[in-house]
Order: structure tokens, then C-alpha cells, then sequence
């Protein structure tokens, strides 16, 4: 026997190498299996990419979403409107699924003809109609009705949307993408606004939550657009001065719920059942979801009294066989007679719930609890074979359905008005969280597979909502490193509802699954939530709420030294402060210090892509939120500067005209000339120099005893040596000695101001030096001046020379002065004069050494030793 090929089991043998243009020979060997068993590459990250407004967005699950202006390249073409065939097919996959199972035949609306005709004929002049209605009053089927009629009444025909968990944005977009085939794109606001009031339809919306400020914008938008909304009395009316037409719905008669009920069962009513539907009206006050259900009942009672032989004509192969045990009501049948099954009481037609639960199959009332867990969601027919762990359980929602325990909502299912409360109370709300932790679970996994694309995500999102929002409360800090339910569902299914233009679910389960890590302690992922929070409200134009959003997000991710996420949050940052008309970097995070401006570092630019000049707006800045004191330092550090920078100014000014004037007045003022071998020298006495700046002796420079030899400068002129010599005179510092041995001291010095830090005093006038003071004067206009390390004065129009200021002839002609008196280590100075042009005589210069009061020059800090002075 020819062995069969495993791709193609039709055809034995299959193509061997010939088929492949190969020659015959031996087998090629397989490839090696080691890595199947190694690890397995995980799967690539499923980006999308959208267009919002002039923005680019791109969702990534792992980092968090990137946004950036949007390349003129990638902006897409103007939306163009859908053909009629594209029309219907949309809306066929808007509406919910038909159950499994035998098609239910449709019930015919009773008593809602005259409410039919009314809505038609306002709807054909263009008017909005309002039809409040209770839950189970029939307003659904009645507005499927309307829209059989309104087919051919405006160019766009008719469009169905469902306002259940949306607001008024939510819903706009909902019209646009419905009429405009846009993948891929969310125009702006303003955009919006210009497509949407090009649309001329019929717009069905049902169950819809809002209504005042919100449904009048959604009018005035869609001016174009004729409206038929369906509301329950507890949602708010619109404005007083809205021109939308009010049609209430009431609950049917006697004769027409009879009629119901016969419907549903099939047969005519016995006199028994008449009368008992008669006391339900009036305990359910006409509301044909109570006659359907109460003829559920009837239908199940009429199946119990038959026996289980009437399941067999339905159930020939034995597929529900596991269901009718189930189906069989507590009381033991076999027992009873036929007609022992008693009709329900009034409280349980009432509520009628629990009883037509109890005589469900297994996979029925598996399901019912699931929905009770969810809030009332019925989770899609495909999900529920992996719920509740049966294959067939799909056909469980044909048993809701046919019961009247769920009615449909948009495209999906919920638990019809009343069932929640009836089953919760029976019961079934017992296990939800386990039920709920179930759920969660299989959303996660379903939302994160690769095959499952983001459309089908968003169609299941009020199931995996209802999930999140179940699962959330019940989180906690993980354990051995467990990860939350919570937080990995958030994080799987709100890329998808991005992707999918489902914003409305995306803001939902972004704040589920922050609440979430922050129950969880999980710092990582609640930057993640912060971060998308504020690519959302940046993209929906709320630039507060996403400065807000994004410093926090940077804030935790440089907790974590996240470099990846804190740069794509401070992009986005950047992009908030250029849309804001702000100066990025200026404004301080909450708790971030600004860090200090260094002049040699220039700031770097803001984010913008390549191609794209980031114009940014100056404005007038507002106070920084969490900054003030930042701001505040670095206007401190900016005036200190400039106070120092002006100081600086100010003191070389000064420097510069003090050199510029001593250069025209050198002549005039001879004390401001500095000699090449200053006078002064460094003393012994601890390093300080010999003199005190701020002192002077009364009356005249002091002719002390320098302790040191004399030189003679190079123009014939005395000086002193460069090193300082030791005293030898044994008196202390602060005391002179006079030529006749007196040793009384001499008076205390006085301080007076001198120029260009002199160390010496002006000298008196007169000519002679008297108790070691030289006055340095001349006749014919001669002053004294103040004598530098020393220096005695001049006589005007002379010259000084080096070593010691000399004294001068008016006429030019000089002298080598008076003669340096000597005395041991003391050296007296003598103030030279002249008269006229001859040459001058020293008065004192004989007397230096005999008659000069001689000073110590071992002198304290407050004495200095003084240069011999030399007189011209």
C-alpha cells in the first residue's frame, strides 16, 4: 500500500523530489529540533499606526504610545462617503448576531401603529423625534420599524448607532466613520464638524445616556441629519429650546397582551390562562417584555406536562442529551399526573427570572451567571464554549433569547430590564468573583492574541469593560511575584481599543488599570497608564489634563530609570508645552528642581521631526504650577549676576581713569611715581611690612632708623638695599630716642589719609626738620608732598630719582641734597630747598647726623621703617 501524503491525504505518495526538480538519491534530512524545546522568540509587538487631527499616533503596548506631528506623507486623503451597498454592509455588522439554534419567528407589534405613523411622517420634514419609552415597552422593535420606512427618505439613507455608553463625541465619530470610509483616521474636532454637517440620513440612536448641552451640540453638528433617538425616562429631557418632538410609549391593554401571550405560546389561551394574564397586566402594567416572558412560561409548562418524549422531536442526534436532566423541573414527573403542573403564581409571572432560569440547561444557566458577574453583559456567543467548558454552549443564547431574559443592545446582548435584580436575589450572583476572575482571564488572553485584530476587540468592549471594571476592586499586592489580573487586561486590551478608534473604551480601561497598579503597588505599569492617559487627552486637545498626566508618568519612569519611557514622555511633553505656547523647560514638574544653567551648555531644542520647523508662540508666562520656587531661585541666581557683572564694570572703569589721569599729572604730582627698588621691604617680624598703612606721624614724615645700609642710585641719588636689615637698637618697637639721650618716647601717630597707599605723611613747611621730621619746602611756590616709603617732598618742576625721592631746584638744577646722615644703624632724612634757579642748600641734611631725632626701626606693625631720604 502506497504511503498517503500527510499535507494532502487524497493523493498517495505525494510529489517526492522529482516533482521539485531534483534527481532521485537519498532523503534530505530534516532540520534539527533543538529549537522547538529551546525558548521561543516571543511574538513581535503589534504597533498601529493613526492619524488624529494634524497628529501621528503610534500605539505601542511596550514602551507606551508616541506622538508627533504628523509628515505631510503620511496625512491621508480627504474621507470619501460610502456607497450604498457599503452602507448595508456596515450596518448588517452592526447589528447583533442571530442566536444559535432554530430561528425564533418575529412577533408582530401590537397597538404601535398610530406611535409608526406619527414618527415616520416628522421624521420625512426633517424634524428630530425623542421616544421615551420604559425598559420593555417595545421601543427597540418599534424604532426597527421606523427604519424599514425611513429607507428612501434621505441621500445617505438610514444609520444605526447606539448611544450605550457613549457620549456625545463618541457618537459623532460613530456618524462620521458610518457614513465616511476613513481607516485609520480621527479628524479634529473642527473637521469633524465640517464632514459630519455634510451627512444627510436618517439616524437611528437607541439607548442613549445623555442628553441637554450634549444632545443639542450632536444636533447642531449633524444639522443636516433627521434624528429618532430612543431614551428611558430617567435619562435628561432636552433643553427647553430644543426643537426635538417628544412620543412617549405606554404599556398595552388587556386584548393585546392576551394576544402576546398567544403568540409566544402558540395557542389559544385557555379560560384558566386568560384570567391569569388578565391579573398579569395588571401587575406589570401592559409592558410587553412581562406578557413574552410570562409566555415563555407558559411554553415551558406545556413541555414539562408533555413529557420528555416532546425534546426528542428536537433533539434526534442526541446533541443536548447532557441538557435535559437539567430541563425537568424539581418535581419528580414520573409521579405526578399530566396536568399536575400547576400554572406559575402571580409573584413569580412577575418576576420571572429565577423560575424560566431554573428550567434552562446547564450551559444557560452558566451563562446567566457570567452576565450577572459582568453587570449585565452577555459575553459574545463565540466566548462562550471557553467560559463555561461546553462546546455547545454557544446555543445558549438562543435559550435567553427565546425566554425574553436578554435583549439586544447595539450589536451585543445584556440582560433584559429587571433580570439582573430578579436573578441576583435567586442567587446567582453567589460566585461572581469567581466568575469574574474567569472572565478576566479569557479576555486576556483573547485580547492579546495575535489573530485577534483590533476591530473585533472594540466590538467586545463593553464585555471586556464590565470585566476590568469587576476585576479591579479585587486586586491586591501580588504574591511571589504574581502579576494582577487587573493590570495585564488593561494593558492587553487598551492598545487595541486605540487601534480601533474606540477612545470612548480606551480612557476607560486606561483608568481601570491605573487604579489597578495602584492597588497592586506596581510602580512600572502605573507610569504606563499615566503616560497613555495623557497621549489620550493630548490628542483630544486637554493639554492641562495631559501636562498633568505625562509629569507624572516622567516622574515615576525616572524612579525607575526608565530611559525609554521617560524620553517618549518628555517628547510628548515637549509637544503639550509647543501646542500651550510655552517655553519647554521652564515650567518645574511637581517635586523636580530646575537644575542649574550653565552658560557653556546650550539648552537643547525641543522635540520636533525632521522636516517640521517647531514654531512655537511666545506668550506672557503664567505662574508654573509646582515651580514658583524654582522660578523664584533662578531669578535670584540671574540678579546676582547682573550685580556682580555691573560691579565689575564700575571698578575697571574706575581703574582706567585713575590710569589715564595719573599719566597727564605725573609731573605734577611726583608722590604717584613707583620707583623700580621700592623703599619697602618685608620685615622680619612675621612677614608684615614695616610701616601701617593707615598711620602717620603728627606734623611730618618721620626720619626713623631703617636698621639698613644706604646704596646710591644711578643718578647720584640714595637708596636703600633690596633686603631688609636687622635692628641693633635694643629699644622697643613703639619708642624713639632723641639726640640728647632723653629716651622719653615720642607722641602717638595719627592717622591720616594718604594717596596712592603711601606709608609716609605730608611734610611741613618751612624748610627745617625738627625732631626727626622733614618738611620738604622751598621758596618760590614750592609745596610739600607726601612722601612715599620714605620720600621727602620736591620742589615744583623737579625730579625724583630712584631709591629716594630727591628734592629739586626749581630751575632744574639739582643736587644730590643734604647729605645722609649716619648715626650707627640710623639714617636721618632731610628735606632739601632751593631758591630760584641756584643750586640748594640742605638745612637739615648737616644736622642729620648729629642733631635728627633718630627712630627705631625694629617698630611694631604700626611703624614702618622708612628709606633714606636723599634731598636735591
Amino acid at each position: 500500500m502506497e504511503p498517503m501524503d500527510p499535507t494532502d491525504p487524497g493523493h498517495p505518495g505525494g510529489p517526492g523530489p522529482e516533482g521539485h526538480g531534483q534527481a532521485p538519491g537519498r532523503r534530505a534530512p530534516r532540520e534539527p529540533v533543538t529549537s522547538d524545546f529551546g525558548t521561543s522568540t516571543p511574538p513581535p509587538v503589534r504597533t498601529a499606526q493613526l492619524v488624529t487631527g494634524d497628529l501621528l499616533l503610534t500605539v505601542n503596548p511596550v514602551d507606551g504610545s508616541e506622538i508627533e506631528p504628523c509628515p505631510p506623507a503620511q496625512r491621508p486623503a480627504a474621507p470619501r462617503k460610502r456607497t450604498a451597498a457599503e452602507r448595508a454592509e456596515t450596518e448588517r455588522a452592526a447589528r447583533p448576531p442571530a442566536p444559535a439554534g432554530p430561528a425564533q419567528p418575529p412577533l408582530a407589534l401590537l397597538e404601535r401603529q398610530d406611535e409608526r405613523e406619527r414618527l415616520v411622517r416628522l421624521l420625512a420634514r426633517g424634524r428630530s423625534v425623542r421616544l421615551t419609552g420604559p425598559g420593555g415597552s417595545g421601543r427597540t422593535a418599534l424604532l426597527d420599524l421606523v427604519a424599514e420606512d425611513c429607507q428612501d427618505l434621505a441621500p445617505d439613507g438610514v444609520i444605526r448607532l447606539s448611544g450605550f455608553h457613549r457620549g456625545s463625541a463618541d457618537v459623532l465619530h460613530d456618524l462620521f466613520h458610518a457614513v465616511y470610509d476613513a481607516p485609520g483616521h480621527r479628524p479634529a474636532p473642527d473637521d469633524l464638524r465640517a464632514l459630519v454637517a455634510e451627512i444627510g440620513a436618517v439616524v437611528v440612536l437607541d439607548d442613549i445616556e445623555f442628553g441637554g448641552a450634549g444632545l443639542e451640540e450632536l444636533l447642531d453638528t449633524a444639522r443636516e441629519c433627521a434624528f429618532v433617538i430612543g431614551a428611558t425616562p430617567d435619562v435628561p429631557a432636552p433643553s427647553a429650546a430644543s426643537a426635538v418632538e417628544e412620543v412617549f410609549l405606554g404599556g398595552l391593554d388587556r386584548a393585546a397582551g392576551v394576544q402576546v401571550l398567544e403568540r409566544t405560546v402558540g395557542r389559544v389561551l385557555t379560560e384558566e390562562e386568560a384570567n391569569w394574564a388578565g391579573d398579569l397586566w395588571f401587575e406589570s402594567e401592559g409592558l410587553p417584555l412581562r406578557f413574552v416572558q410570562a409566555g415563555a412560561l407558559l411554553r415551558q409548562r406545556d413541555e414539562l406536562r408533555a413529557g420528555p418524549q416532546a425534546a426528542d422531536q428536537y433533539d434526534e442526534y442526541g446533541v443536548f442529551e447532557d441538557a435535559r436532566p437539567d430541563a425537568r423541573p424539581p418535581v419528580d414527573l414520573a409521579a405526578e399526573p399530566a396536568d399536575a403542573v400547576p400554572l406559575p403564581s402571580l409573584g413569580e409571572a412577575a418576576a420571572p427570572a429565577p423560575l424560566l432560569a431554573s428550567r434552562l440547561g446547564d450551559s444557560a444557566r452558566a451563562t446567566l451567571r457570567f452576565a450577572v458577574a459582568l453587570g449585565g453583559e452577555v459575553p459574545h456567543q463565540a466566548h462562550l464554549p471557553a467560559l463555561v467548558g461546553d462546546t455547545h454552549a454557544d446555543a445558549a443564547l438562543g435559550e435567553l433569547a427565546g425566554c425574553g431574559l436578554v435583549s439586544p443592545v447595539g450589536s451585543r446582548y445584556r440582560l433584559a430590564a429587571g433580570v439582573q435584580t430578579q436573578l441576583e436575589a435567586a442567587g446567582y450572583a453567589d460566585d461572581a468573583p469567581d466568575r469574574v476572575l474567569a472572565a478576566a482571564e479569557h479576555y486576556t488572553w483573547w485580547t492579546g492574541h495575535p489573530s485577534v485584530t483590533p476591530e473585533r476587540v472594540s466590538a467586545e468592549a463593553d464585555a471586556v469593560l464590565a470585566a476590568l471594571a469587576a476585576v479591579v476592586p479585587q486586586t491586591s499586592a501580588p504574591v511571589d511575584g504574581e502579576e494582577s489580573r487587573a493590570v495585564r487586561l488593561a494593558r492587553t486590551a487598551a492598545p487595541s481599543f486605540a487601534a480601533g478608534l474606540r477612545w470612548g473604551a480606551w480612557e476607560r480601561a486606561l483608568r481601570s488599570g491605573a487604579e489597578a497598579a495602584r492597588l497592586a503597588g506596581d510602580v512600572h505599569e502605573q507610569a504606563y497608564f499615566h503616560h497613555e492617559l495623557g497621549v489620550l487627552a493630548l490628542c483630544t486637545g486637554q493639554l492641562d489634563r495631559a501636562r498633568a498626566e505625562l509629569e507624572a508618568s516622567i516622574g515615576l519612569r525616572g524612579a525607575l530609570a526608565d530611559k525609554r519611557g521617560t524620553v517618549a514622555g518628555r517628547r510628548a511633553l515637549a509637544l503639550v508645552a509647543d501646542r500651550s505656547g510655552e517655553l519647554p523647560g521652564i515650567t518645574a514638574m511637581a517635586g523636580e528642581e530646575l537644575p542649574e544653567i550653565r552658560h557653556e551648555e546650550s539648552a537643547p531644542p525641543p522635540y520636533a521631526p525632521l522636516g517640521e520647523a517647531l514654531v512655537t508662540q511666545r506668550l506672557p508666562a503664567a505662574p508654573a504650577r509646582g515651580g514658583i520656587g524654582g522660578i523664584r531661585r533662578l531669578a535670584r541666581r540671574n540678579l546676582v549676576a547682573a550685580g556682580s557683572g555691573a560691579l565689575l564694570a564700575v571698578v575697571l572703569g574706575t581703574v582706567v581713569t585713575l590710569g589715564m589721569t595719573s599719566h597727564e599729572n605725573a609731573d605734577k604730582h611726583p608722590a604717584g611715581k613707583v620707583d623700580v627698588n621700592p623703599s619697602i621691604s618685608e620685615g622680619t617680624d612675621g612677614g608684615s611690612l614695616g610701616a601701617d598703612p593707615g598711620q602717620s606721624r603728627g606734623g611730618g614724615t618721620t626720619g626713623g632708623a631703617t636698621g639698613r645700609p644706604t646704596t646710591v642710585g644711578a643718578h647720584g641719588t640714595s637708596g636703600t638695599t633690596g633686603g631688609p636689615g636687622p635692628s641693633t637698637d635694643p629699644a622697643r618697637p613703639s619708642e624713639s630716642i632723641s639726640p640728647s639721650g632723653s629716651g622719653r618716647t615720642s607722641p602717638p601717630p595719627s592717622k591720616s589719609p594718604k594717596p596712592s597707599g603711601s606709608s609716609g605723611s605730608s611734610g611741613s613747611t618751612g624748610g627745617t626738620g625738627t625732631g626727626g621730621s622733614t618738611g620738604g619746602s622751598s621758596t618760590g611756590g614750592t609745596t610739600g608732598s607726601t612722601g612715599t616709603s620714605g620720600s621727602t617732598g620736591t620742589a615744583s618742576g623737579g625730579t625724583g630719582s630712584s631709591g629716594g625721592s630727591t628734592g629739586t631746584s626749581t630751575g632744574g638744577t639739582g643736587s644730590s641734597g643734604g647729605s645722609t646722615g649716619t648715626t650707627g644703624s640710623t639714617t636721618g632724612s632731610t628735606g632739601g630747598s632751593s631758591t630760584g634757579g641756584s643750586t640748594g642748600t640742605s638745612t637739615g641734611g648737616s644736622t642729620s647726623g648729629t642733631t635728627g631725632t633718630t627712630t627705631s626701626s625694629a617698630s611694631a606693625p604700626q611703624s614702618a621703617p622708612q628709606p633714606s631720604g636723599t634731598v636735591a
